[in-house]
Parts: C-alpha cells; structure tokens; sequence
C-alpha cells in the first residue's frame, strides 16, 4: 500500500518505518526541511534502539522517502496518517491546531477515496472535529476518519509496533476497517487481536491506558513512602503483590516519579475532558498531586543528609532522560530535580548515555555536563541516581570511592542491591528502603 505519514516525530518515524519494513510505500511528510534533508541523508534525528536498522534498510530498499512536499506525498497515499504534536494548551488541554490546520490543507489535496488515521494522542471527539475540517472542502465520499492510537513506549518503540498487544482502530466505515485490516495483518500473525469499535472509544482507550499505567506507578511510590515510615522494603512489598495474578508484575517499580512524552500530557488532557462533561475525576488530580511531589523526594533527602544546608555543595547526577534507552527530556524528573538543587546553591555534574545534547540546549553553561559517567563524579559531595540505565547498575566502586569527596549516594530508582551497597559506600539512601550506613568505611 502507499502511506503518507504526516510528522516525524517518536510515532510519526517509527510509525513509517515499520509500515515500510512490512513491504509498504511509505512517505514520510515534515515542515521542517532541515530535518528532512538529514533523513533524506540516512542520519535518524531521535534515539530508539532498533529503528536505526530498520530505517537503513527501508530507505536503501527504495520503500522509505522523506519531503517537506505534502502534495506529493498525497498524490499516492491510500492511507494518511497524522502524527502530529499535541501538546498542553492554554489550561492543560490538548492543542490540536497542528492536526487540524494540516486537515484543512488535506481537504483542498485529497482528489481520491483516502483513510485519514489520528495517531497522533487526542481528546474524545477529535475525529469528529478532523472530519469537520476535512469535509469544508473535500465530499465527505472521499474519505473516511479513522482513530488509532498508539502504545508505543520509548526505548522499546520499534518490537511494541512490530509485535503489539493489540491494535485498537475506530471506524465507523465497512470501507475504512477492510483497508486498516489489510494494513495491520502482518503484524498480528501470532493471533494478537485487532480490535475494532467506534471513534470515541478508541481515543478514551489511549487515555484510559496510560492514565491507569500513571496510576499504577503513583500508587507504587505511595507505597514507597510509608514504607519507609514504618520500616518494610517496598522491594518486598512490590513482590509479594507482583505475584498475584490479578495485579501483574508490571508499572510497579517505585521511584522518583514518571514523566515523558506522554503520561504526564494525557493523565491531564484525561482529567480536563472530564471537567469538561462536569465530572470529578478525583483519581486523576491526586495521581497528578503525587507525582509533583515525589520529583521532591529526592532533593528532600539529600537536603536532610546535609541539614537544610546544600549551598556550595556539589552533586553529581547519573540519568538525564525520563527513562532508559532514549534521548527524550521531556517532562524528565531529573530536569525537576536538577532545577530544585540549582536553586539551593548546589553544583551539578551530570551525565546521561544519550541525553546530553538535548540537555545543553536547555541549560547552557549552567550546568556541568561530562564525557563521562565517572568524570561528573570529580570532587563531588555526593551522587544522585535519577534515570535507571543498565550501564549504572555496576559500576567500578573503587573508582567511585577514588573520584568523590565521600561515597554518599542518593538512588532515585533502587538500583543497587542494599546488601551489596552497603558494604561499598558509606551513606546510601533510596526509595521505600532502609538508609544503608556504614560507618567502618572511611574513603578519604
């Protein structure tokens, strides 16, 4: 089939590689010439492990273009897909002007029978104001809007699309759902379902799923919390309740709050639409509560550690990223945490496998960036773990111990086993667990 997917963004690039690596024609439409011209050069402007193989291929093997030329991409398209930002407007609401300005402009291009899909994260009631803005120019007998969201997790993007556990898609057309069917068939051979419904339902799902996937994670560091009041291992606490069948082992990691691209943005856009048909949706505004407050977490515990007094002090941060294997910032809790401990006079030396270059143009020379995980160690007072990337699970601790002023260390996301740390360092506290002293080591 030939496809035109409109963004080139995370759902947008992925989404367009893969269709291509199942045989399909695929172009790939972006406002931005300068990021074109560097995919058009075979250079990949985001990180997410796999789609580096997938894209070469596809583009070497002539079934994956990219152009500025959204005419040209639409010439061709059977099925336009939109995968366009939606970020938080004015009072937290998806803003969907750029979904529906590139609708307006599909309506006066679209001169045979096409499957418009959203993509893209959108608020109940989106396909019909797509189809609103298709209709002011273009006879409604040629085309179809169709709603289908996607559950890709960064880092994991590329095996989530080409394996999924489902693919949801609303449409309301016999005509729309033979052509999405066709499309989506080599990706559920193994018998994962495709599972079809009405517009409205589809958009709620995305909403609903990774509203309750927030809730999940929220809950968890609630747990966290009081189990450090009374004295349990929430480590303990996460397996006994992981083992039960009914809640899954999954989403129950506690830590220092999530963020990205998406739970932050939809557990809000979720709540507004609810205010929005006058309902309280009180679970979603504490979730939100929360997950404020436990990017605090941390920086209260290394302010206790210190006695209120962290000026002049220097911090070293490992993790920059939301979460492991991506570059993606937003929303990151080390960007909160490192903007509390700025505030209060301390000196950050930080690292991150892949986020270092989207983090300098956040914030210039006001922080320390190093080549290095153990370079942002040199002379620091004490390390902060904030994103849980393999390579920091092991680190060399001698080293460590010859680098930092004192081997004190504040884990974000638990880390280290607390038998084994305890025995390497000489203050270490984490999330939901004992504080691990040990007053025999002395590193200096």
């Amino acid at each position: 089939m030939h496809i035109a997917v409109v963004g080139t963004g995370y759902v947008g690039l992925v989404t367009g590689t893969c269709f291509a690596e199942t045989g399909n024609q695929v172009t790939c439409v972006d406002i931005d010439a300068n990021k074109v011209a560097r995919m058009q050069a075979g250079e990949i402007p985001i990180f997410e492990p796999g789609l580096d193989l997938l894209f070469e291929r596809n583009t070497r093997q002539n079934r994956l273009h990219f152009t500025t030329d959204l005419q040209s991409a639409v010439d061709k398209a059977e099925i336009i897909f939109l995968a366009l930002p939606t970020p938080p407007g004015e009072g937290g609401a998806a803003d969907l002007r750029y979904i529906l300005g590139v609708a307006d402009d599909l309506s006066r291009m679209i001169k045979r029978y096409t499957v418009i899909v959203d993509k893209s994260t959108v608020p109940v009631g989106t396909s019909e104001k797509v189809h609103a803005a298709l209709a002011r120019h273009l006879s409604e007998d040629l085309f179809d809007v169709v709603s289908n969201p996607e559950f890709l997790r960064e880092g994991l993007a590329v095996d989530d699309f080409m394996k999924p556990d489902r693919v949801v898609i609303g449409t309301s057309s016999d005509r729309a759902k033979k052509a999405m069917q066709h499309l989506y068939q080599p990706f559920v051979r193994q018998g994962n379902p495709i599972i079809f419904m009405d517009e409205r339902s589809a958009e709620m799902t995305k909403y609903a799923a990774n509203s309750y996937l927030a809730a999940r994670i929220t809950f968890m560091n609630e747990i966290a919390n009081l189990c450090e009041r009374v004295g349990a291992n929430v480590d303990m606490v996460r397996i006994g309740m992981g083992t039960d069948t009914r809640i899954g082992k999954r989403f129950l990691f506690p830590g220092v709050g999530y963020g990205g691209s998406c739970f932050p943005k939809d557990v809000q856009a979720l709540a507004i639409t609810a205010e929005e048909f006058d309902y309280d949706f009180a679970m979603l505004k504490t979730v939100m509560g929360v997950n404020e407050r436990q990017k605090g977490v941390l920086v209260d515990k290394i302010r206790t550690y210190y006695q209120g007094d962290l000026s002049g002090k220097t911090i070293a941060v490992w993790g920059l990223a939301f979460k492991p294997n991506t570059d993606d910032i937003r929303e990151a809790p080390a960007l909160a945490i490192i903007d509390r401990l700025l505030e209060e006079g301390v000196r950050i030396q930080a690292y991150d496998p892949e986020a270092m270059e989207n983090v300098r143009q956040s914030y210039g020379d006001r922080i320390t960036l190093t080549e290095t995980a153990y370079d942002a160690l040199d002379g620091a007072d004490a390390l902060a773990i904030i994103t849980e990337w393999s390579a920091f699970r092991s680190p060399d601790f001698d080293e460590l111990r010859s680098r930092m002023k004192e081997t004190v260390i504040f884990d974000g996301r638990n880390v280290f086993d607390l038998d084994e740390i305890g025995q390497e360092v000489q203050y270490y506290d984490s999330i939901g667990r004992h504080v691990m002293k040990n007053s025999s080591r002395s590193d200096q």
